[in-house]
């Protein structure tokens, strides 16, 4: 399958579907690409742009994420 049929086929799926995927492939993408220090520069940006089009503030996404361990660990 080529990158174009597989972007195709996550597009059409339903919205339940494509939470469930993201949910699901998120993490194991995400710790592939990170093996790219450069990629977390391109990342930042598209993740800024979804929460500003969500319309949550940015505060508040930070303050939930230090909640759940989301700050980084200096003891790494």
């Amino acid at each position: 399958m080529t990158f174009e049929e597989l972007k195709q086929a996550v597009m059409a799926l339903s919205i339940e579907e494509k939470k469930a995927f993201i949910i699901e492939t998120l993490p194991g993408l995400s710790r592939d690409a990170m093996q790219d220090p450069a990629f977390l520069m391109q990342l930042l940006p598209v993740f800024l742009g979804i929460v500003r089009e969500s319309g949550l503030d940015l505060q508040q996404v930070i303050q939930f994420a230090s909640m759940f361990g989301g700050a980084p660990d200096s003891s790494d």
